[in-house]
């Protein structure tokens, strides 16, 4: 009986946890100025996730086996839900672009500064996908939107020196590397885009 007393409060304390997080995948985001940016992928799933993993741990009426399965569920849940929640502590920008479909897309990013511009890193099929290179783009920075033209550069020098300063800018970024969930040093796969003002601008 007093096992089953403190594997309730545990998922008392699981569930609470969770419906904290699951907030706060949402509420980080309103730290940056300018429109409220609606989570994606991941860090909507994780989002959602905890909102409801956590509400079925708190939830006594619940059958004890489905409170039991929301509980093996909750690692990956509250793994995925503190690196979209921490990833949004620091600067952030969004890239309004378009993918292969036509269809609209607000890419959020960490972004670096150096003598030349400003950089941001990425895989290239994300870049191709989106077609990035030399398009007309709105970026938010700072709650500004500015006309921005992204230009690609892949040459491994160039690229491994922004995932370095990327990865020097982020206290997220360097705690990911430290458990081996961001790389040390940029992929063979990944690229740099400079943000070119718009001609015009």
């Amino acid at each position: 009986m007093a096992e089953s007393r403190a594997s309730s409060r545990f998922m008392v304390l699981a569930g609470a946890v969770l419906l904290a997080l699951g907030g706060a995948v949402f509420a980080v985001r309103l730290l940056h100025a300018g429109p409220y940016a609606v989570p994606e992928g991941a860090a909507l799933l994780s989002g959602i996730g905890g909102l409801v993993l956590g509400a079925v741990l708190l939830s006594a009426a619940l059958p004890r086996a489905l409170r039991w399965l929301a509980l093996a569920f909750s690692p990956v849940v509250l793994l995925l839900g503190l690196y979209s929640t921490m990833a949004e502590f620091e600067e952030v920008i969004s890239l309004y672009a378009t993918d292969s479909g036509g269809r609209s897309a607000e890419l959020r990013l960490w972004i670096v500064d150096r003598d030349d511009g400003a950089w941001v890193g990425m895989p290239r099929a994300k870049a191709i996908e989106h077609s990035l290179d030399g398009a007309r783009l709105e970026m938010l920075r700072d709650g500004k939107i500015r006309c921005v033209v992204p230009v690609l550069h892949e040459d491994r020098e160039t690229v491994r020196a922004i995932h370095a300063m990327k990865v020097a800018k982020y206290a997220v970024a360097r705690g990911a590397v430290a458990i081996g969930l961001y790389p040390a040093e940029a992929r063979d796969t990944a690229v740099a885009l400079r943000f070119d003002p718009c001609p015009d601008a």
